[in-house]
């Protein structure tokens, strides 16, 4: 693993780290998020995890711009952190790709 930024040398970014890892229910997450970020902010990670899924899946970047909506540059960079970063987008697509797998089926009616 790479070294982790000094970042979370920070006590208010290690706080929000640890509160980040104790939400144990996708409500209770989705509300703290809400009540913490703008809708725009909400949707611009979403649209990164996306082209971050895509990148692994081996899409070009500009069918990854195309759906994201996100910049070219923006695809570059979540590509480059991907390579080079500190292995967060790894554990949480293959965390994504876990719960998958385990997902209920819909509900029919």
């Amino acid at each position: 693993m790479k070294d982790v930024t000094t970042v979370w040398q920070e006590a208010n970014a290690e706080q929000l780290s640890l509160t980040l890892a104790g939400i144990d229910s996708l409500e209770a997450m989705q509300n703290f998020l809400r009540d913490v970020m703008t809708e725009k902010e909400i949707i611009e990670i979403g649209a990164r995890l996306e082209a971050a899924r895509m990148l692994r899946r081996g899409t070009k970047y500009t069918d990854i711009v195309a759906k994201t909506k996100l910049s070219s540059r923006t695809v570059a960079r979540i590509s480059d952190w991907m390579k080079n970063g500190c292995g967060g987008y790894d554990v949480v697509l293959n965390q994504a790709r876990s719960h998958h797998n385990h997902m209920l089926p819909e509900r029919v009616g």
